[in-house]
């Protein structure tokens, strides 16, 4: 399976949680996953990563590494990222980042666009 990890932005907690407590509520079999982090570090969002429920046939060493390889090619949208969380105020904001199995973005996308 191939994966993809983007940090899509920042988030009040409050959001961001009530978004988890929705997508928790409907039952589906979801190939994306939505992540916070408190800092704009690669720690913070490995240490996010073991919050991914168990239901995923997903192969975390893999999801590691693209994350990895994101932090360590992306060095500008990380900075940008982490310039708009400081701008943000930090402390009731969170970093969100998607991961995903290509496939399920991919069903995620055409979702939207057919509910258009």
């Amino acid at each position: 399976m191939e994966y993809t990890f983007e940090i899509v932005g920042v988030s009040p907690i409050l959001y961001f949680f009530q978004h988890q407590q929705q997508v928790v509520q409907v039952p589906q079999c979801r190939g994306v996953e939505y992540l916070g982090a408190y800092k704009c570090t690669l720690d913070a969002f490995l240490k996010s990563i073991e919050t991914i429920p168990c239901k995923q046939d997903w192969n975390l060493e893999q999801v590691i590494d693209t994350v990895v390889s994101f932090w360590m090619r992306n060095s500008d949208t990380v900075q940008y990222w982490k310039s708009r969380f400081d701008d943000a105020g930090g402390k009731d904001n969170l970093l969100v980042a998607r991961v995903a199995d290509v496939n399920g973005l991919k069903a995620e996308f055409e979702a939207l666009l057919s509910d258009g």
